[in-house]
């Protein structure tokens, strides 16, 4: 009889110990005498004592900062620059099997591509095309990782940081070009300007009348201003004989 009790009681720990129960969000890689034999979960999972091992696996979105990296550009000005990563797995063997950890393994490529890529680009480039750099080293990343089991779904480039000289640099950079902005702009201004005096000549030499309704329209101007001068009005046509005897 104590032995049987004894029995029992060994039975229920055994089953007690053999129960594991797994969150939505996780699954169990279960090794059968060291040979993969699936993946189970989530829900209540019944693990063999002894004969079976497991290792749990979070399928949930990861945040990984990948720290400063320093980088030479295209054109040989030298940055730091950090990113951070957000991916997941999506196979949990083979994030057990592949590489001995995911996670460490994941960092270590993307601060190479990080380099890598920003390395391929101009200083312009990694400031004014970021989202295009974030969509290669996304790529690249997922392509890297896809053996793994691990899924990179974003990346995104945080902090861009340069010395004192460039800094200085671009800012005289970019005030030229403002000014050289405002230049042409006021050059523009004046050739609009010289063109519409050249068609209101042209309209007004084929319309005599029109001059002199400017003319007067002058003489109306300057009466309303508070000035000095004493204006006469001299008819054109007294003007033409003397013109034309010259």
């Amino acid at each position: 009889m104590p032995f049987i009790i004894a029995v029992v009681i060994l039975i229920i720990i055994l089953v007690f110990t053999a129960m594991n129960v797994l969150n939505e969000y996780e699954r169990m890689v279960v090794f059968t005498l060291g040979r993969f034999s699936g993946v189970k979960g989530p829900g209540l999972v019944l693990i063999w004592p002894v004969i079976q091992r497991t290792r749990r696996v979070d399928l949930r979105v990861i945040v990984l900062s990948v720290p400063k990296q320093d980088v030479i550009t295209r054109d040989n000005v030298s940055v730091k620059v950090n990113a951070v990563i957000y991916f997941r797995v999506v196979d949990p063997g083979k994030a057990i099997i592949q590489v001995a950890n995911a996670f460490d393994a994941t960092s270590q490529v993307a601060q190479t591509t990080l380099r890598s890529v920003v390395g391929q680009h101009e200083m312009d480039d990694l400031l004014a095309q970021r989202d295009k750099l974030n969509v290669d080293l996304q790529r690249i990343l997922d392509q890297s990782t896809e053996a793994w089991g691990i899924k990179v779904s974003t990346v995104e480039i945080k902090d861009v940081d340069l010395d004192e000289t460039m800094i200085r640099a671009m800012a005289k950079q970019a005030e030229a070009e403002r000014t050289r902005r405002a230049k042409i702009i006021n050059a523009e201004g004046e050739q609009q300007a010289a063109q519409r005096l050249v068609d209101a000549a042209t309209m007004l030499a084929t319309q005599p009348s029109a001059m002199q309704l400017r003319y007067l329209q002058t003489l109306a101007d300057i009466a309303h201003e508070r000035t000095q001068l004493l204006v006469f009005p001299l008819p054109l046509d007294l003007i033409k004989p003397l013109l034309g005897g010259k």
